[in-house]
C-alpha cells in the first residue's frame, strides 16, 4: 500500500480575483439597468451566452466592439448587454467570506502573493477602488490587460515570469474547476475553491503559515 504524499509547500500563492476574494454577480448589474426579471431572463436566454460575451473583453477585446456585435447580431438582447458594463460597480457586492482574512494572514507571514482574473483591462480599476485589501497583493495579473484570460496556457506563464518563480512553486486557488486544470496541466498546484475554511484545510495541508 503507497503512502499519500504531502503536498510540496508552495514558495507563493497565485489566486484568483472573482468568486474567490471578490462576490460578483453579473446579474446585480444587469439588473440596475433592465430590472431583475429582464436580467434572469437574459442570463438564462438559450440564444445568448453572456460568459462568452464576457470573455471577449476579458481577453482584450473591447467592450465597444462586444456591444455593436451583439446590436448586429442580438439586437433584442442589447439593452441588457449595454446594461452590464454601465453599471459594472453594481456587480461587485463584497469581499467572499473568509478568504480576505487568508489574504491577510498570507501577506502578514511574508508569502508571495498574486492575484490572476479574467477581468477587462476597461473594467479592472473598479476593483482597487474598491477593494483595498488588493493592496496586499504583490501583483495581479488582469486578463484583459494581458490580451490572454484562462483557461489559456499563455496566462500562466505570464504569471510565472512576474512573480519571478517557476510555476511548480506557485500554488493556484480558482472556483472554476477547468482554470484549475489548465494550471496543473502547465505544472503548478491547483486547487479549486469551494469556500474560505475548505482553503484554509488545503493551504495548511500544503505547510502555508494559516
Amino acid at each position: 500500500m503507497t503512502e499519500e504524499r504531502k503536498p510540496a509547500t508552495p514558495t507563493g500563492v497565485v489566486l484568483d480575483l472573482g468568486n474567490v476574494l471578490i462576490d460578483w454577480d453579473p446579474s446585480a448589474a444587469i439588473a440596475a439597468g433592465v430590472g431583475a426579471d429582464e436580467a434572469r431572463r437574459f442570463l438564462e436566454a438559450t440564444d445568448f451566452d453572456f460568459m462568452a460575451y464576457n470573455h471577449g473583453p476579458d481577453s482584450g477585446g473591447s467592450w465597444d466592439a462586444a456591444e455593436a456585435e451583439v446590436a448586429r447580431t442580438h439586437p433584442h438582447w442589447v439593452e441588457h448587454a449595454l446594461a452590464y458594463r454601465a453599471n459594472f460597480a453594481a456587480s461587485l457586492l463584497g469581499e467572499v467570506p473568509g478568504t480576505v482574512d487568508l489574504v491577510r494572514e498570507l501577506h502578514a507571514a511574508g508569502i508571495p502573493l498574486f492575484g490572476l482574473t479574467n477581468w477587462s483591462d476597461e473594467l479592472y480599476p473598479h476593483a482597487p477602488a474598491t477593494f483595498d485589501f488588493l493592496a496586499l497583493l504583490d501583483d495581479v495579473i488582469v486578463s484583459g490587460t494581458e490580451g490572454v484570460a484562462k483557461p489559456d496556457p499563455r496566462v500562466y506563464a505570464i504569471v510565472a515570469e512576474r512573480a519571478g518563480l517557476p510555476l511548480d512553486r506557485l500554488v493556484f486557488v480558482d472556483d472554476r474547476a477547468d482554470n484549475v486544470a489548465a494550471a496543473t496541466a502547465v505544472g503548478m498546484d491547483g486547487i479549486v475553491f469551494t469556500g474560505a475554511d475548505t482553503l484554509r484545510t488545503d493551504l495548511r495541508a500544503r505547510g502555508l503559515p494559516v
